[in-house]
């Protein structure tokens, strides 16, 4: 195999060369923006698959491919300090995580490329003209674009609570995905004799009300809308959680190692690390308007029998059966 043209740490003034004509430098060494709402320590099991996907495609960090991490630490008014650091900078690309990085990211620069790692609904909320044809500077991965996992997580809460009535919906208003996201779970709750309980929050200070809500209008179990604001408090909302008697169910395997009962959704390190293909296909001189927005091809169910011992329940052996991973 030939060797690879490199990415690189230094020269701001090449960022204004054409993409093509960059990635056709033999020996160059370039530079990936990474735009995180959460911190190092909050990311670093999605870091490390990411780096993994460079290094499988011939990258090797700090040699050929140096990363300009910006984490926000869960503060969400510093991102756009962050990102315009990161076009000042000139980097190559710019990985962005989720929508909000991305719209942050997408007002500062048109030229430089955008691959949105972990999207929600990216072409309801005007990330991408399509999935088939981004059509502007962004592409990447999405999840969630349909109703369908929101569906299937109320199926397996109910599958976990047979006598379920009342299910709490913790959410985040400001984040544009989730009102379509909690209009569409109302016809299959129906459907499942299933009553929701919609409790928001918008910040750290609002998780007491959103829970006292749940518990005020008997809540039987919930089910956390993840978005960044969400995953960044998935500890105490966990623990929550459990002060309260709540089972609940979330998106991804975090929630579950935090200390939910139960998660269900994409397998976020693979999807990082399948990200890292986005950006060789750009460094070779792709577009990003060119190159389709990916969906997760692998999901998981996690179930936290910690949790369940703590909340007194016993999971469904039908239901362990088909997880994917048992927290013990």
């Amino acid at each position: 195999m030939k060797r690879r043209e490199f990415i690189a740490i230094a020269g701001g003034a090449a960022a204004g060369w054409p993409l093509a004509a960059r990635a056709q430098q033999p020996g160059r060494v370039y530079r990936v923006g990474w735009l995180s709402i959460g911190s190092r320590e909050q990311t670093i099991h999605i870091i490390k698959p990411f780096e993994e996907g460079l290094r499988s495609l011939g990258y090797r960090v700090g040699e050929n491919v140096v990363i300009e991490y910006r984490f926000a630490d869960g503060e969400m008014d510093r991102v756009p300090a962050l990102a315009a650091e990161l076009v000042r900078l000139g980097v190559d690309v710019i990985t962005t995580g989720s929508n909000a990085n991305t719209l942050t990211v997408m007002r500062l620069t048109t030229t430089i490329p955008i691959v949105m790692t972990n999207s929600v609904d990216p072409v309801g909320v005007g990330l991408v003209s399509s999935l088939a044809r981004p059509g502007r500077n962004v592409t990447g991965f999405a999840q969630d674009t349909g109703g369908e996992l929101n569906d299937k997580r109320l199926e397996l809460l109910k599958e976990a609570l047979p006598n379920l009535l009342r299910v709490g919906i913790l959410w985040n208003p400001d984040f544009t995905p989730n009102r379509n996201r909690l209009t569409s779970m109302n016809k299959p709750a129906q459907a499942m004799g299933l009553t929701l309980v919609p409790a928001e929050v918008l910040g750290l200070d609002t998780l007491e009300p959103a829970f006292a809500t749940m518990v005020r209008e008997r809540a039987q179990a919930f089910v956390v809308l993840s978005e960044p604001l969400l995953a960044n408090y998935r500890g105490q909302i966990a623990a929550m959680a459990v002060r309260d008697r709540l089972p609940a169910i979330s998106t991804t395997r975090e929630y579950a190692e935090a200390g939910l009962l139960l998660t269900y959704g994409a397998n976020l390190p693979d999807q990082f690390r399948r990200s890292a293909a986005f950006i060789d296909k750009i460094f070779k001189g792709a577009k990003p308007a060119d190159l389709p927005v990916e969906q997760p091809t692998k999901f998981e169910l996690v179930v936290n029998l910690k949790t369940a011992k703590a909340l007194s329940l016993t999971v469904p052996p039908t239901l362990l059966g088909r997880a994917d991973e048992v927290i013990e």
